[in-house]
């Protein structure tokens, strides 16, 4: 086997960032099993490294006994106090052997276990780096396409930018840069899978973080933030502080906080609204640049109407209906919005339908008092005749 181990554990540790006692469980693991393919697991072996002279030491177990049955895993008494005169029967005897007797299929057999270990060791040291970085952006570059999915070199591992997470419109080629959002690490057959986000949430929340000192200090809190990938997005913020206006934070002198997560997302347009308890007023301010007339809001059902003037419609549904879905997903409510002409037609129609509600239901009472009047016409008549006939 080779000599002084030490110095080889000591680099293998430093290049591949692995602890070195797993790196030494490894070594062991990989002589033992050398030893019992070379003794073919006929014997009781254990193997332990000796940091002093750095070598991995190989022991075989046997117990003391009067007669022997079994040679491979038993000893005389006689014999057993050659080597030691202070044993006794059923004593354990461990007694070391030389590992150089090993053959070269069995040191072939370590080399395998030792870099299958080594290579284990790498995954669970990346995986257990990354699953508590879910949440965080980070800085890669693009190695290479794989179905439309983008393979990304973070330095100690790769990480995989699916088609799906890829904001639209954005096209990246071999050694770009791409920054992105960690949304999942798990850990699967082939090792630890880390999936990267362009196109998530949180992506814009941790951008203001890293623009914003108020952000990332809690001074302003980010309520909520919805996307839709590389076109709009709109963010909910509120202050702890009162002398801290939580959207100037945001923007920025002259814009120029905004303008850095802009840049970063591509020119997406970011509307960054004052975060309010009152869902009819965070509606509202969800709803700019629009202005909004009325709100009737429906408790129960989580569902709110609007109404808008109407030169404002447009403005308040978006392009193709964009800014009030965006809105609606930020408050978390339905919202159904009209226009000031049309809530008017609908409230005339309202009424026109309750007035001949009222007609037929006072047409009813009429023909009812009718029926009932010609009932005490008819038994008034019936009991003049029954009157003439006792006559």
């Amino acid at each position: 086997m080779v000599g002084n181990l030490n110095h080889i554990i000591d680099q293998v540790v430093k290049d591949k960032g692995i602890d070195r006692d797993v790196l030494v469980d490894a070594l062991e693991s990989a002589v033992l099993s050398a030893a019992n393919k070379k003794f073919r697991n006929t014997r009781d072996l254990e193997a332990h490294f000796n940091e002093e002279i750095g070598e991995v030491e190989v022991f075989e177990f046997v117990t003391v006994v009067d007669e022997v049955v079994d040679s491979y895993k038993e000893i005389d008494l006689e014999e057993a106090r050659e080597v030691d005169p202070d044993v006794e029967v059923n004593d354990s005897l461990g007694m070391m052997l030389e590992a150089g007797s090993f053959s070269r299929i069995a040191a072939q057999t370590a080399k395998q276990v030792i870099i299958q270990k080594v290579r284990e060791a790498e995954r669970e040291g990346v995986y257990n780096e990354f699953k508590d970085r879910v949440g965080e952006i980070v800085n890669g570059i693009v190695r290479r396409y794989e179905r439309g999915d983008l393979i990304v070199d973070l330095g100690r591992a790769e990480a995989l930018l699916p088609n799906r997470e890829q904001a639209p419109r954005e096209n990246y080629r071999q050694s770009d840069r791409v920054r992105a959002y960690i949304s999942e690490v798990k850990m699967s057959a082939k090792g630890p899978q880390i999936i990267l986000s362009r196109t998530h949430p949180g992506l814009l929340i941790a951008l203001f973080k890293s623009e914003v000192p108020e952000v990332s200090e809690g001074i302003v809190e980010i309520k909520n933030a919805v996307r839709e990938p590389g076109s709009r997005a709109k963010i909910a913020v509120t202050s702890h502080d009162i002398d801290v206006d939580p959207v100037g934070a945001c923007v920025g002198m002259r814009g120029s906080r905004v303008q850095n997560v802009v840049t970063e997302l591509r020119g997406e347009r970011i509307d960054i609204i004052p975060w309010t308890p009152d869902p009819a007023r965070f509606a509202c301010a969800a709803l700019a640049p629009a202005d909004v007339s009325r709100v009737y809001i429906d408790d129960d059902g989580k569902s709110m109407e609007i109404i808008v003037p109407d030169d404002q419609l447009s403005l308040a549904i978006g392009k193709k209906g964009q800014n009030v879905r965006l809105a609606a997903k930020l408050i978390g409510w339905k919202i159904d919005i009209k226009s000031e002409s049309r809530a008017q037609e609908e409230e005339l129609e309202d009424n026109a339908t309750e007035a001949v509600e009222d007609v037929e239901s006072q047409n009813d009472d009429v023909d009812s008092s009718a029926d009932g009047a010609l009932d005490n016409q008819s038994e008034s008549t019936e009991e003049a005749e029954l009157g003439k006939d006792e006559d």
